[in-house]
């Protein structure tokens, strides 16, 4: 596995748009969450360490938070073809068996990863009202073997903030996890 840290996209930055499918092949797009006062996109995927480290975590914080107002969407943008693990159907069952109540999307062709300059899993990325960067980093210190809790501290914080209209957290620690997996002959120059 590749360590990578988020690239830290600057502040302010608009989300892009995207129509992605879930795994079941219905389409989520962008401006369907124009209502929610907070947005979260999650870079993710099935087979990395990381992200199984803080799933349980990241899974109950998307919950809890869902009803304050906050709309998770959780991508996997990873080549299925060297990581078929990845993939629609294995998305679907980790997604069942971890009771995901947010949408978990397939970018087959990584152009919304791309779009985002997401460069590992996790990479986590919160979005106002207006759709504009508020916070980039991790979801805790938690890595595994480190010992740290998962507690999505990080996150929280900074999504307690939004959602009270104060400023985000100054100090944002960039994200660490497995390298995302670009398809062969792909690898793009910010990464």
């Amino acid at each position: 596995m590749a360590l990578k840290q988020s690239r830290m996209l600057a502040l302010g930055t608009p989300a892009p748009e995207f129509s992605l499918p879930d795994a079941s092949g219905r389409a989520h797009k962008l401006a369907q969450y124009a209502d929610s006062p907070a947005l979260l996109v999650a870079f993710i995927c099935n087979h990395c360490p990381y992200v199984k480290h803080i799933l349980e975590g990241f899974t109950s914080f998307a919950n809890e938070y869902k009803a304050r107002g906050l709309a998770t969407l959780a991508i996997s943008s990873n080549d299925v073809e060297a990581y078929p693990e990845d993939g629609p159907a294995e998305m679907a069952r980790v997604a069942r068996k971890h009771g995901f109540t947010f949408p978990y999307l397939y970018d087959q062709s990584q152009a919304v990863a791309q779009s985002y300059q997401a460069v590992c899993t996790p990479d986590l990325f919160l979005f106002d009202r207006n759709r504009r960067l508020v916070y980039r980093g991790q979801f805790d210190g938690s890595r595994p073997g480190n010992k740290v809790p998962v507690t999505g501290a990080d996150l929280r914080a900074a999504v307690d903030a939004l959602l009270k209209g104060s400023p985000a957290p100054v100090n944002q620690i960039p994200s660490a996890g497995c390298s995302m997996k670009w398809k062969e002959g792909y690898e793009p120059d910010w990464a």
